[in-house]
């Protein structure tokens, strides 16, 4: 799993004689000595952060009551083709310039996403009206336990993306309640923190371009 990639957050200026690193990359093995070479792609984590924030925010709006729930068919475009397929494609990047960590989150919140619209779409209106609750609420529960365990590692990672995940296993067990218990408030709940959750992401993935951008530290993450 790589330490280091071409541009993200915490970038050095280029004449240091030290490459940005990924604030998505979890150390690694050591492969030789001297320094690895660059990775192949470009740092993907922009992408993937922002395609999560902006469909997590979209989604967070509606289930905080900030517009109403019949307008939930808005979020779907994003779902389908922001929030998954552009975020696995991230993913996928990830997977090329050997981060574990970013290619595992990638893939997974963008494959949830095409899940959602998917569910959504085609399986939600087949649920039984007197159970369709439980299973939303298992559905979001198996979520927060693959998110509980991934913070877990975002704690080697950064601050920030620590930050996000922290945020997002509170989000789920919220609408996991929510959905299970039919609590209207605890969904509510989980909006909110989604917004929060959506904002954080958003940082991190601002962070990740301008220090690219300006090939020094513009945005911190508190990588560590």
């Amino acid at each position: 799993m790589s330490v280091e990639s071409s541009s993200a957050a915490g970038t050095v200026p280029a004449d240091s004689g030290h490459r940005a690193a990924n604030p998505l990359s979890a150390q690694g093995p050591v492969i030789s000595p001297q320094a690895s070479p660059s990775p192949p792609f470009a740092d993907p984590a922009a992408l993937g952060l922002g395609a999560f924030a902006m469909t997590t925010f979209v989604l967070s709006a509606i289930n905080a009551g900030l517009i109403v729930k019949a307008d939930e068919p808005v979020v779907l475009g994003l779902a389908l083709f922001y929030g998954g397929l552009a975020q696995f494609g991230a993913g996928i990047w990830e997977f090329a310039n050997r981060n574990v960590f970013g290619a595992t989150a990638f893939c997974s919140y963008g494959a949830f996403w095409l899940s959602f619209w998917f569910l959504s779409q085609f399986s939600a209106a087949s649920l039984p009206a007197a159970d369709a609750g439980k299973a939303v609420g298992l559905y979001l529960l198996a979520w927060a336990i693959f998110t509980a365990y991934m913070t877990i590692a975002s704690w080697r990672v950064s601050l920030g993306v620590f930050a996000v995940f922290v945020f997002l296993t509170l989000t789920f067990i919220a609408l996991f309640i929510g959905a299970f218990a039919g609590a209207s408030g605890m969904t509510m709940l989980g909006g909110w923190l989604g917004l929060v959750t959506a904002l954080i992401a958003w940082y991190c993935s601002l962070a990740v371009v301008a220090n690219s951008t300006f090939k020094r530290t513009v945005l911190p993450v508190g990588r560590r």
